[in-house]
């Protein structure tokens, strides 16, 4: 007479089975590694966006007070009073990126006579260049009583 067979799993049948939940294992992580990378990227770029808006308001607020420059270079702008980047990022007029009104067009030389308009790009972006912000900035010669007398 044969024994009874015992009713175990067969070395097969396990190893499929670890492999299934290692697999399933390591989808999981997987998914948490990028959940946890997306959630700084997306921390860093709301920080840089908030930062930009906090220097181009630096910038506006240095123009308006008086500090407007007549065919200005872009390092013109780059360091208004009372701005600093938080640790981390870096704030800055992208070189090369003024452009002046002529009267029908912007243009990438100054007119004869600045006419009080300027367009620059400003910059913000973190140490490890995963989050960066731009904007075009226009600027308006202020027209005040105590200003030089507008174009």
């Amino acid at each position: 007479m044969m024994a009874a067979r015992d009713g175990g799993e067969t070395l097969i049948e396990l190893v499929v089975a670890v492999s299934i939940m290692g697999v399933a294992l390591v989808a999981v992580m997987a998914g948490l590694g990028t959940s946890v990378l997306v959630s700084d990227v997306h921390r860093k770029q709301a920080t840089a966006g908030s930062v930009l808006h906090n220097y181009v308001e630096a910038i506006n607020a240095a123009v308006t007070g008086g500090g407007y420059v007549n065919c200005a270079p872009s390092s013109a702008y780059a360091s208004p009073a009372g701005f600093t980047p938080p640790s981390g990022y870096s704030a800055s007029v992208v070189s090369g990126s003024m452009r002046y009104w002529n009267g029908s067009a912007w243009q990438s030389a100054c007119p004869a006579t600045d006419t009080g308009l300027q367009q620059l790009t400003a910059r913000v972006a973190s140490a490890d260049a995963r989050a960066a912000e731009t904007v075009v900035l226009t600027l308006r010669k202020p027209c005040r009583p105590v200003d030089p007398p507008c174009g």
